[in-house]
């Protein structure tokens, strides 16, 4: 029997509020951690595939998911055995205040560059891109052709402005639940239609030969750069810092793991369709955003028309994800700046005066960074790891409350040790890469 929560994380309802009003569903907290997983970091999951090749892919994926499962249930129990109700406040009784500053910065860190991810996406998707001195023309270009009106910085703040500032406006998380249940819909309408693809490329015999393992065969800094492939794949399996927000909004807080293993598996066979059927179709041509490879003219109507409603049907999904990481980056923050103050959803000045700055910064950094992969790499071998792994594994170790068993400790030694590595790596070979880069 799990301990009595004493601190809820959101304000208490009133007596009279049933009990659908006063507490989440089940299925509603599904969608709302599967959008949280499947978000940007699946369009990236096919260059990945190029990378790494079929088989080393396909088997990190299953790594990373049942590690991220693992690891959410590290943060849920740890949580449950204290009084805590967060995140930061897990990390404050295992670490102190330190503990407590230092993930709620990861955790914006990550969420914001998320957001700003999926802004440079559908950015792409509207307005196009150029890479390697190719122009990937957007939708808007393609449908109406080129016009001020169309371009990136008009196209996004449109959609800043008419679509998430009012979902950003929700204050309760279980509000998001439907938007999410329909961005999740058409995350898989997106794998939908990109297998189909894939399955008549098969039979016309148009499909690329995939590589089964990595080519090695430049030397030692082909191996490394496996290393700064993997985090973007981790990037795509986390989804910690929504943890605790969703699993306080079920009746049973315990209930959010029953729920984090359901979405892991879903996104995990998302992931591996999606990476897999991508990479046939694409091949070694398969770009880091992949939506900009169905930018590609085809032979037939019904081939463009499956073109574009991939590419906005995924814009469409990560506008819906994106006010559900904007709650959590709103509440890290507030719980920074304003420790000691009454709940957030009770103070309109403080609510408005955090929600315009972030939604604003954000608009700015999509517009000043033009590609995902370096982005995703960054995140991936850093702040995401960090909040995925490592923190949870070194809350495990620590122990504060005695209640980690042998087995957990051992999974949490692993964990650590393969993360630090991991993002050693990742970033030593980053850094190296970017140099080698400048000096040509």
């Amino acid at each position: 029997m799990s301990p009595t929560i004493k601190a809820p994380l959101l304000p208490n309802q009133e007596p009279s509020l049933s009990s659908s009003e006063s507490h989440g569903s089940f299925a509603g907290a599904v969608f709302n951690i599967s959008t949280s997983i499947v978000g940007a970091g699946i369009m990236s999951i096919p260059a990945a595939f190029k990378v790494l090749g079929v088989i080393p892919s396909l088997s990190i994926i299953v790594i990373i998911a049942w590690l991220s499962n693992v690891s959410a249930g590290f943060l849920m129990k740890s949580t449950l055995v204290g009084e805590s109700t967060t995140y930061a406040g897990v990390m404050k009784d295992s670490f102190g205040k330190p503990g407590a500053v230092a993930v709620t910065i990861v955790s914006m860190v990550v969420t914001f560059g998320s957001m700003i991810i999926f802004s440079i996406i559908i950015g792409d998707v509207l307005s196009g891109n150029e890479k390697d001195g190719i122009v990937h023309l957007g939708l808007l270009q393609e449908w109406f052709g080129s016009h001020w009106w169309n371009t990136r910085f008009f196209g996004l703040l449109f959609i800043f402005v008419f679509l998430f500032f009012p979902l950003v406006l929700c204050r309760r998380v279980e509000r998001l639940a439907l938007s999410s249940a329909i961005s999740f819909l058409l995350a898989l309408l997106f794998v939908v239609i990109s297998s189909v693809l894939a399955i008549v490329a098969i039979v016309q015999g148009k499909t690329k030969t995939p590589r089964l393992f990595p080519d090695l065969n430049d030397g030692g800094l082909s191996f490394f750069s496996l290393f700064t492939a993997s985090p973007v794949i981790v990037t795509a399996f986390t989804f910690h810092f929504n943890v605790h927000p969703v699993g306080f909004e079920l009746k049973d807080p315990l209930d959010v793991l029953s729920a984090t293993r359901v979405s892991v598996i879903l996104c995990a066979t998302i992931y591996s369709a999606t990476g897999l059927f991508c990479y046939l179709l694409f091949g070694d041509s398969t770009m880091t955003d992949v939506l900009m490879n169905f930018d590609q003219s085809t032979n037939s109507s019904i081939g463009s028309l499956l073109n574009d409603i991939v590419r906005v049907s995924y814009a469409i999904h990560l506008m819906l994800v994106f006010p559900l990481l904007n709650f959590s980056l709103r509440a890290n923050l507030d719980e920074l700046l304003f420790p000691m103050k009454r709940s957030l959803v009770e103070d309109n000045k403080r609510f408005f005066g955090l929600t315009f700055p972030l939604l604003i910064s954000c608009f700015l950094g999509a517009i000043a960074i033009p590609d995902i992969w370096y982005f995703f790499q960054f995140l991936g071998s850093t702040s995401t790891v960090t909040i995925a792994f490592i923190f949870p594994a070194a809350i495990v170790l620590r122990n504060v409350n005695g209640f980690s068993t042998l087995r957990e400790k051992i999974v949490a030694s692993v964990m650590l040790v393969l993360a630090v590595a991991t993002s050693i790596i990742a970033i030593s070979t980053n850094i190296y890469t970017f140099t080698a880069t400048e000096e040509i």
